[in-house]
């Protein structure tokens, strides 16, 4: 029995297809870079289609596309090299906190640093332009990614009455069948590939009901729905979801959409904010 799922792709090597040599070769040769990637970014880069990648991970004995990035996640060549994000270091003495803290601070910046270094200004006007015309404002995540959707809420709350927060995948479902085109989603998905989130934004579709997302993957699923896609930073691999990191770049795209989008209606927006503040400054003791 193969110790790992790269042992098993060499060993039945001979006895996959054409296609399915294509995608193993590719897999064997850039297996840390396969982690971080969407099912349709892999099918690209290794030139076979996404039902081929399908057809593999069921012919390695695996339930799916997710269930094979954990397998390289796990794989002692995927983990070979010094990697201080996959693994839990143990903390033996102050110098080794220190350490670990400084690592994970470097890990912070880089996602920040990748996620502006994506930013196209032009994307996050249109995207503020939504969010100002649109009658409701529904923030969507399931997951990590709805904790993501709630921090948005909770943020445009301080000057709007027009956001609205739903957490479980079932409400979320009947909201979109009942939005009309005056209605944005503001939706969540590091990942851009999950049932629930094909579900919401299936219907959203069919209503014509724009779509405002924020994700990792430029060409995954949810970005095929959506009218603006934001992109954060950070390559976050399967054994790390829910990272801190990853969620940094996404609460600093939170930030840039609410600041441009209080700069429209500058005074109306600041006497909102002073407002909510007053309020809230009651319950202090």
């Amino acid at each position: 029995m193969a110790d790992s799922i790269l042992d098993a792709m060499t060993e039945q090597y001979n006895s996959l297809t054409r296609s399915g040599k294509k995608l193993a070769n590719y897999i064997l040769s850039n297996t840390a870079e396969t982690q971080y990637l969407s099912i349709s970014s892999l099918a690209e880069n290794s030139g076979v289609s996404e039902a081929t990648i399908t057809r593999f991970c069921r012919m390695m004995g695996l339930s799916g596309y997710h269930e094979l990035k954990l397998a390289l996640a796990k794989s002692d060549r995927a983990n070979s090299s010094e990697d201080f994000e996959s693994a839990f270091t143990s903390v033996s003495d102050s110098a080794a906190l220190e350490n670990m803290c400084r690592k994970l601070r470097d890990s912070y910046l880089s996602s920040l640093n990748d996620t502006i270094a994506q930013l196209d200004p032009f994307s996050l006007k249109t995207a503020v332009d939504l969010l100002v015309n649109a009658r409701h404002v529904y923030c969507f995540g399931q997951g990590g990614s709805m904790v993501m959707a709630k921090e948005a809420w909770a943020l445009f709350s301080t000057v709007t009455t027009k956001f609205i927060h739903i957490e479980d995948s079932h409400m979320q479902t009947i909201a979109a069948a009942l939005m009309t085109p005056g209605d944005v989603i503001l939706f969540f998905s590091y990942s851009g590939s999950t049932r629930d989130m094909k579900e919401v934004l299936d219907l959203a579709s069919e209503r014509h009901i724009p779509i405002i997302l924020i994700t990792h993957f430029r060409k995954s699923l949810a970005a095929s729905f959506a009218d603006v896609s934001l992109i954060c930073g950070y390559n976050e691999n399967p054994l790390q979801s829910g990272s801190v990191a990853a969620k940094m770049g996404q609460m600093f795209l939170i930030d840039c959409l609410f600041n441009t989008y209080c700069g429209r209606n500058a005074e109306e927006n600041s006497a909102f904010r002073d407002a909510t503040s007053q309020a809230v400054s009651r319950k202090l003791l």
